[in-house]
Order: C-alpha cells, then structure tokens, then sequence
C-alpha cells in the first residue's frame, strides 16, 4: 500500500459537507490507473477500471469525517460551533482545532474551565473556540460563519503495526478502495470495477446514494470501520467478538447478501487471510444501506476494518488488517464473473 498518500489524506481536513479538497487529491493520485474517473454534483468520485463491461461491482469508502461548523462569532472573537456528524464534545476540550477557511488554514483551541469540566451533558453547543482574535470584527477578517472545524492532530505510528489518527473513520476506507482498485488492475481484472469515495456519510449519507444511482452496479461493497471488543471498557455480547490484527470482518446482517459473503470467503480462504465477523441485524449504519435501496435494491456486502476508539481523535487500527482487505478486495473483483449469481432464488 502507499502509506505516503494515505498520510496525505489523514492530514486533510475533509470534514462532512466539505470535501472536495481531498476529492482533488484522490483524482491527481489515481489518474495513471483509472479508465476513467467520474464525478457527481454531490461531490463523489469515482474510479472506473473496463468501463465497457455489462458486470459493474462498485466498493464505496466515505471520505467525510466528523467535525463542527462554525455557527457564529461572539463579541469577544470566539467562535460557537454545531455538530457535523457524531461528535463526542467531551473529548475536544482543551485541546487544538483547525477552522479550514476559503483563506486557508486558522488554527484554534477550546477553552476549558472548570465549570465546563464538571458539566456531566456537555454538548457541542457549550464549545467555544478561541482563535487568538480579541473582537467579531477582527475573527471575521479570518473565518466565516459555515466554515468547517476539525481536530488539529496528525497520524502516529505505535509499536507492530498500529497506526492512529483522527478521521480513520473512514478515511482509511476510501484509501483501501483507491489501493483495492490498484492492485485489481495490476491482477487482470477484467469486469467494471467501480471505486467510489463518498461524501456526506457521517451527516446525510447522501453520497453512496447518488454513486449508486449513477454507476447502477451489479452488486456493491461498503467499506468502513466496525467497533472493536479487544481493549478495556468494550464488551463484544451486542456484535460479536473483534479484534486489531486478526482480519478483515464480515457482516451477518439481514441487509448483506449471503452469496456476496460466500464469494468473499471462498477469497479469503485462496490468500489464506483470516476473516472476523460483526452482527447487525437490520441496517448497518454504513453506506451499504443506501445502496441497497437503490435502482432495483442493490446486492450489498459489508467489509469493515477493525478500530479502536471510533470517533476520537486517536481511532487506532492494524495495517495488516488494512493490507489484508485490499487483497480481499482485489482478488473479489477479480473473481468475479457472469458465472456468479446473486439470487437468493437460484444457483
């Protein structure tokens, strides 16, 4: 995998509504493998391998992440700020943000005092960013009302192969469709394969809809992160046991195909990779379940990465699970072919 552009897009803030900055990166970085790359007024992009093809298989990774908005600017030149997308606001206090403006990058913290360190239902709307500016007049030569505002931290690498970040969710997912497609087209593939990186999954889940809508694929897969069970204070009772370093994990959902798992385990089985399993019993919170309701009710399978720590600012994950999946991938799209048959009715 080229960890260098996966750092590239972990460092890019892409929160939810605005991320056609990232969306520009992904294009530049895949022009010299794609057939052709599409793109939406939603703002999706979409690699194409052999357009031609009657079979289309497209794999979906959103590439928004959570963050805030900046909803108005006080007297003082501090900054009130909403959700975009689920945002735990306990875990932003005293710490440093980034305000991403059509002038660039401001750089912010959220105060902290002691009355809201013991406030026990601290929402978004208590958080106040401080810019550094002392009236409205003078914030608002920087920033806008609507600007969007995520953390300010980047990558790390721990000890094995862990690495962290914030917006892992799911930006890990939209690099491991861009790398699946790669590595598809250097292993012969020959049916369309579509690799979508979505937008507005964390707050509308808008962008798998339309790609869907457009591409109208044979079947699709949703790439994301599932909740791991491995570390203190997680109990695995409600979806199953998951663990960092143990494979890419599987979805028993009533909205997943069950052939699509099959075909997926049969390729797991040929690269001797380890597959877990999550339990969703109706929807699965991910871009699969708009698919699915898409053109004629898409066949969907879910493919998660394993992470620690989901919606913080140190979400945690094992790049052997990431290089696991595209090779699970690319070897699904190229196993694929018009024997397959999807229909629980038949074959």
């Amino acid at each position: 995998m080229n960890q260098k552009f996966l750092e590239e897009m972990l460092d890019t803030c892409s929160v939810s509504g605005h991320e056609i900055e990232l969306q520009k990166k992904v294009i530049d970085y895949m022009k010299d493998v794609s057939d052709e790359i599409m793109t939406d007024m939603t703002g999706n992009v979409i690699q194409v391998l052999n357009p031609h093809s009657p079979l289309k298989v497209l794999l979906c990774g959103h590439i928004d992440e959570i963050g805030f908005i900046v909803t108005s600017v006080q007297s003082d030149g501090s900054l009130k700020v909403t959700n975009a997308g689920g945002v735990r606001a306990v875990l932003y206090l005293g710490t440093h943000v980034q305000i991403k403006t059509k002038k660039g990058i401001v750089h912010g913290v959220v105060i902290v005092n002691s009355s809201l360190m013991k406030k026990t239902d601290l929402t978004c709307e208590d958080l106040t960013i401080d810019i550094g500016a002392s009236s409205k007049e003078e914030a608002l030569r920087y920033v806008d009302v609507g600007d969007c505002v995520c953390a300010s931290t980047s990558y790390q690498y721990l000890i094995h192969d862990r690495m962290v970040a914030r917006a892992m969710d799911d930006r890990i997912g939209a690099f491991i469709v861009l790398e699946a497609i790669r590595k598809a087209k250097e292993k012969g593939c020959k049916i369309g394969a579509y690799g979508a990186t979505t937008v507005g999954e964390e707050t509308s889940m808008r962008g798998a809809f339309w790609a869907s809508q457009k591409v109208k694929p044979t079947c699709a897969i949703a790439v994301d992160v599932t909740y791991t069970s491995d570390y203190e204070g997680v109990s695995a009772s409600a979806t199953g046991e998951v663990a960092l370093g143990k494979g890419p994990v599987l979805c028993h959902s009533s909205i997943v195909n069950k052939k699509m798992n099959e075909i997926l385990e049969t390729c797991a089985k040929k690269l001797n990779i380890h597959l877990q399993y999550e339990i969703a019993s109706g929807r699965t919170g991910t871009d699969a379940d708009n698919i699915h309701f898409t053109n004629d009710g898409v066949p969907v399978a879910l493919v998660s990465i394993p992470l620690r720590y989901m919606h913080s600012s140190i979400e945690t994950l094992s790049l052997k699970d990431v290089q696991e999946i595209i090779d699970l991938l690319a070897e699904f799209l190229c196993a694929f072919d018009e024997t397959v048959e999807l229909d629980p009715f038949k074959g």
